[in-house]
């Protein structure tokens, strides 16, 4: 989509479930939005992705420089307003990483934590900016590209398709965009306004990335209670490079285990998932005979497994229902048929599961498992929920 902010026309890619939480992915120099595709597609049945191209850059407006970080967050504070997102998530690279930074200094209420990879509090000197804006404004990026993507990934990666895709984007990148944003990255110091903020941070750092190591420990110990994670194997843009690693570990850091015990959030998420009615009746029913059976199936599925931040409900809901089909588990698949409404599952997803059985379980579990699909969908589609106990 589109959208008209101050005199500059953004682009931004929103995915995700309107209801989910919301989280802003901010690219770097010379980069779009696309940066982050890979990684967004893991995170978004979980989030409200927001993904825009930065002023300057990619197909946003652009408009003569220099920029300042603290108006390319503004810009992006434009952004959640005319998206109407009050608080939100924030992830940088690079220069988003500097971005995010000054956005939750400007409206701290309104960036919930930062996830800062690649960048710095401050990356002097200025000069050497000046002159690679000067050289943009000039002959455009394709001076640049070769060395710049020396530093984005390591040589192993040099000749993927995804670092054929960089290339193409910095080549094609706005030369008086890049050189505002350059300018604008050489003139900032967000050590002060950075170290006052108080919120959640993690801080990411390819293991190869030839910025030192030292800019991103100096970041996290700018933050109070910053994580910071070393990501092996890559260079500068972790997100194109190793985009499972950055995504498996921004799950870990947003959506962190319950802070109550194994059963206490089991018991919350078995209630979520089955619904309130089904569990109540369970834990009702139970006598000194399967009490402690039911704390042990709380505990152990629904607290140990199902609060796992890794998978999302609905892939939980339509694997478990392909494993009891196949294992030919018929009441507890009638069970779990009724609770994937609320992890989400759609009954079409449901027929590719058993398709997924008919193959690589046989033809009759399959079988078996559709016929009574069809009728517990057919008793959903009214309402109606059998007494079960189990």
């Amino acid at each position: 989509m589109f959208l008209s902010i101050g005199n500059t026309t953004f682009h931004v890619t929103v995915e995700g479930p309107e209801t989910a939480p919301p989280l802003l992915l901010l690219h770097a120099l010379g980069a779009t939005g696309a940066v982050w595709e890979e990684v967004a597609a893991r995170l978004s049945r979980q989030f409200r992705i927001i993904r825009p191209d930065l002023r300057g850059h990619g197909l946003s407006g652009v408009t003569p420089g220099p920029y300042e970080i603290a108006g390319l967050a503004l810009d992006m504070l434009g952004v959640l307003d005319a998206l109407g997102i009050r608080r939100t998530h924030v992830a940088g690279l690079s220069l988003g990483g500097m971005v995010a930074q000054a956005m939750a200094a400007e409206a701290p209420a309104r960036v919930l934590s930062l996830v800062l990879c690649g960048t710095a509090l401050a990356l002097p000197p200025p000069e050497t900016w000046r002159e690679r804006a000067a050289l943009v404004r000039q002959q455009g990026t394709a001076p640049l590209v070769e060395a710049t993507l020396a530093r984005w990934v390591t040589p192993d990666f040099r000749a993927s398709p995804v670092a054929e895709g960089l290339r193409a984007m910095l080549l094609r990148s706005p030369p008086e965009g890049y050189a505002a944003a350059a300018e604008a990255v050489g003139a900032a110091d967000l050590t002060e306004s950075t170290r006052a903020l108080r919120l959640p941070a993690l801080v990411l750092v390819g293991e190869h990335d030839p910025a030192p190591l030292a800019a991103a420990e100096a970041l996290a110990a700018a933050i109070p209670g910053a994580q910071l994670e070393i990501l092996a194997g890559a260079a500068h843009v972790t997100p194109a490079q190793v985009p499972g690693m950055v995504a498996l570990t921004m799950q870990r850091f947003l959506l962190p285990p319950p802070a109550e015990d194994d059963y206490e959030a089991g018991l919350r998420v078995r209630r979520e998932v089955m619904g309130e009615t089904h569990v109540g009746r369970a834990l009702g029913n139970a006598t000194s005979f399967d009490a402690d059976f039911q704390r042990f199936v709380t505990r152990a599925a629904w607290g140990g497994v199902w609060a796992r931040p890794g998978l999302d409900r609905r892939t939980r809901s339509l694997l478990t229902l392909a494993m009891l089909a196949a294992l030919g588990r018929h009441e507890e698949f009638r069970l779990h048929l009724h609770a994937s409404r609320n992890a989400g599952a759609s009954s079409d997803e449901v027929a590719e599961a058993l398709m997924q059985v008919a193959v690589y379980a046989g033809v009759p579990a399959a079988n078996t498992a559709f016929r009574i699909a069809k009728d517990v969908l057919a008793e959903m589609a009214t309402d109606l929920y059998p007494d079960e106990q189990a």
